[in-house]
């Protein structure tokens, strides 16, 4: 049987405030254990939750760069559950009244558009952290640290709209660019800024109702995401093909081994109890505050990518893949700026800039070759001083010591030789050495220009102007 599979994503983003969203802990990354905590972290009888008012605005962003509509009035509630590093033993959240509503996000699937719905956004507050005592080899105990309790969080809802694990990446890979642009996140995976959960169902193909759903918590890279996927989509086909049910359940993926593993059953869809936070009242939400925050916004990704296909000339596949990250689409308009032709500069951002980010591991601030490096680079192509061959090894250089490329071209004599009397004592040389090819060549085997070149280019140890050696062996090679 043919099946589809059906996926949503609830995605959790950690807010970069300096704050917690109800204390005024600091809600920065690590430091020792149970250092940023307050009696309200710590949930002790009596103290008050105080709305950061930052966290509300960093939402608004978030809501309306995804096309979401902000709700006048939200309603605070407490999602009740126990865990050991919940010391209240609630969560406050948003159930029914959440702060934004109805978006959308455009996604490119085999380079044509897709558009997945948002159902909802809405804030709340991170759980501490549970680490086990098999770290310290201490494996009776766990240890419990609460820095993290506090910490303000965006919930973004997709709705079912997804049908593959492909999708589903791509999805969760525009919305982090999204975030990162309007700068309300770091998105840091590894950090846990940003994780998702996978709700995926399938069912025959051609059937209207759902399959029953599997939620997979907790993925941390658009790579575990894909792969937990895939393995779910297979192991509940197996189930149905084997005439079994699918049970409605929440599972973990195990990335070493591949495969995902039940963690609990949910007997409902909803196995959380939520009620009104009584120490909260209702937030609301002024016209003129949205207006406020709306002008506030950067230009967003699509709009980007599409004004430098527009302005700049370049091809579709080159912005989408240059406004990915919001520094590499200011690197690009930098080394444009500084008088390089724009189709160059995306060709070398691409394939050598990027190469750098991905062989080092590194962000684009500490790349070693800056926009002005480049720029520079690419003027010195475009007037003549050196050939693209030259310019390999000058951006080589530059990677390597972080100096600009006319120091190097002066250390290592580099300059293209444009001089047509030099370059053609040389090319007379490589044609006097090769008279088989020439008589090759003459005899109607043309393609052999690529080798005269290719020798005189060796001959000039690359300095050669491949314009001026092209010109002078067609006219020399037709005698």
């Amino acid at each position: 049987m043919e099946y589809e599979v059906v996926i949503g994503l609830e995605v959790h983003a950690q807010l970069n405030t300096r704050s917690k969203i109800f204390c005024g802990c600091s809600a920065e990354y690590g430091g020792e254990p149970n250092s940023h905590t307050c009696p309200i972290c710590a949930g002790m009888p009596g103290v008050l939750p105080v709305l950061n008012k930052e966290v509300v605005r960093k939402a608004m962003q978030a809501a309306l760069a995804t096309e979401c509509s902000i709700a006048e009035m939200s309603i605070w509630a407490r999602k009740n559950y126990f865990y050991p590093d919940l010391p209240k033993g609630y969560q406050i959240s948003q159930f029914e009244l959440p702060i934004a509503q109805n978006g959308k996000i455009e996604v490119f699937i085999d380079g044509q558009p897709k558009t997945i719905r948002i159902n909802r956004i809405h804030m709340e507050e991170d759980a501490g952290k549970s680490i086990h005592g098999e770290n310290f080899n201490d494996p009776a105990h766990s240890y419990v640290d609460l820095n993290r309790t506090g910490v303000p969080l965006i919930e973004i809802v997709s709705e079912a709209d997804m049908n593959s694990s492909e999708e589903a990446k791509q999805y969760l890979t525009k919305l982090k660019t999204i975030l990162q642009y309007i700068n309300v996140s770091d998105c840091n995976m590894e950090e846990g800024s940003l994780r998702a959960d996978l709700n995926l169902s399938i069912r025959p193909k051609g059937q209207k109702e759902f399959g029953t759903k599997v939620e997979v918590k907790n993925m941390n890279s658009f790579r575990f995401l894909q792969r937990a996927a895939e393995y779910e989509i297979e192991r509940q086909k197996e189930i149905l093909e084997d005439g079994g049910r699918i049970v409605q359940e929440t599972r973990l993926f195990d990335s070493d081994k591949g495969i995902t593993i039940s963690m609990r059953s949910k007997e409902e869809a909803n196995d959380y109890r939520y009620f009104p936070d009584p120490d909260l009242v209702p937030l609301r939400i002024s016209q003129d505050w949205i207006g406020e925050v709306r002008k506030g916004l950067p230009e967003l990704p699509d709009a980007k990518r599409e004004r430098f296909v527009k302005d700049y000339g370049i091809p579709p596949y080159d912005a989408e893949v240059l406004t990915a990250e919001r520094e590499t689409a200011d690197y690009f308009e930098e080394v444009v700026k500084g008088g390089a032709d724009a189709k160059a500069a995306s060709n070398w951002i691409m394939t050598d800039v990027l190469r750098i980010l991905k062989e080092k591991n590194i962000p684009l601030a500490e790349c070693p070759v800056k926009a002005g490096m480049l720029a520079e680079m690419l003027a010195l192509i475009k007037d003549g001083t050196i050939s693209g061959k030259i310019a390999k090894t000058v951006f080589a250089e530059m990677e390597l010591s972080g100096k600009n490329p006319k120091a190097i071209i002066e250390e290592k004599g580099l300059v293209q030789v444009s001089d047509s009397g030099a370059i053609e004592k040389i090319v007379d040389s490589v044609i006097a050495a090769n008279p088989k090819q020439l008589e090759q060549y003459r005899g109607g085997k043309e393609q052999l220009l690529g080798f005269f070149v290719g020798q005189v280019m060796k001959e000039s140890k690359g300095k050669a102007n491949p314009g001026i050696v092209n010109d002078l062996l067609k006219k020399k090679l037709s005698g």
